[in-house]
């Protein structure tokens, strides 16, 4: 009973996570490894562990829907999944030689001022932008699809963009982390791609990111099905809405619950931090 009782209130909470981080960009494992560890006194590893199978959700339930819908630029995502890839797996190899308590702090200050420049920021990217001479050649541009119609964008500074995905990626494995919020705000802020477009992309990129380094969880027997299971299906359900509203939201709101949702994992990194929990 206890068992059945856990596991619904995971699912329930797993749902919310799922739907805000589809229209975020953050993917739900993010915000599922704080819920499972705060409130229902879950180990952190096996949080994690269920935070990064549930990222591969994420990106599973809410990708199929930004494609069809015409948001994701598959050729961005493939491009930086290179990047994040290879950071993932040096994240993971890496993971027990570095103390990451310093790492989760830095990465809660980074990130709480992410998200003060993501909510200052009003203008929408990707009309003004000139292409450099790597975005034409790799042909990055792209087309959206909005309430007004179709909107043309161009893509810029992609070589430091796939900087940025290399430590997303790196952040990922060290952590545990599918890393969406380093990867919109890379997106937007470097590369000014449309935030709706940034958002949609990273969704369809968090999956592989995930994979690379659940894969390292797995092995060491960190993943738990009585936790993963009900926190996979919530994450799914709720991504799977949120990639049906994302085209409907206006980007204002979005822009917002981003910026509160980073600034919430924020202050939990740095609390972990501060309390050795990582």
């Amino acid at each position: 009973m206890l068992a059945t009782s856990f596991s619904l209130i995971a699912f329930l909470f797993a749902i919310a996570a799922g739907l805000v981080g589809a229209l975020t960009g953050l993917g739900g494992g993010i915000i599922v490894t704080p819920v499972l560890t705060l409130l229902l006194g879950v180990d952190m590893r096996y949080a994690i562990g269920a935070s990064l199978v549930s990222v591969i959700a994420t990106s599973s339930g809410a990708a199929s829907g930004y494609v069809r819908d015409g948001l994701s630029n598959i050729r961005i995502g493939m491009f930086l999944e290179i990047a994040t890839t290879v950071g993932a797996v040096c994240g993971a190899l890496l993971a027990s030689h570095t103390p990451t308590r310093a790492l989760a702090i830095l990465f809660g200050a980074v990130l709480l001022h992410s998200a003060w420049q993501v909510i200052s920021t009003h203008v929408e990217a990707g009309h003004d932008v000139v292409p450099d001479e790597f975005t034409r050649k790799l042909r990055l541009h792209g087309v959206y699809h909005a309430a007004e119609g179709e909107v043309p964008y161009q893509v810029t500074r992609t070589r430091m963009g796939f900087a940025m995905m290399y430590v997303a990626g790196l952040l990922s494995g060290l952590l545990g982390i599918g890393s969406g919020a380093l990867k919109v705000i890379a997106m937007d802020r470097v590369m000014r791609i449309p935030f709706k477009v940034s958002t949609a992309t990273s969704s369809f990129m968090i999956g592989v990111t995930g994979v690379a380094s659940a894969a390292i969880y797995l092995k060491r027997g960190y993943i738990h099905p009585m936790i993963a299971l009900p926190v996979m299906l919530g994450v799914l359900v709720g991504s799977t809405i949120g990639a049906r509203l994302l085209p409907i939201v206006p980007v204002k709101l979005l822009r917002r619950l981003f910026a509160v949702a980073v600034a919430i994992i924020a202050v939990q990194m740095i609390v972990h931090g501060l309390r050795g929990r990582v």
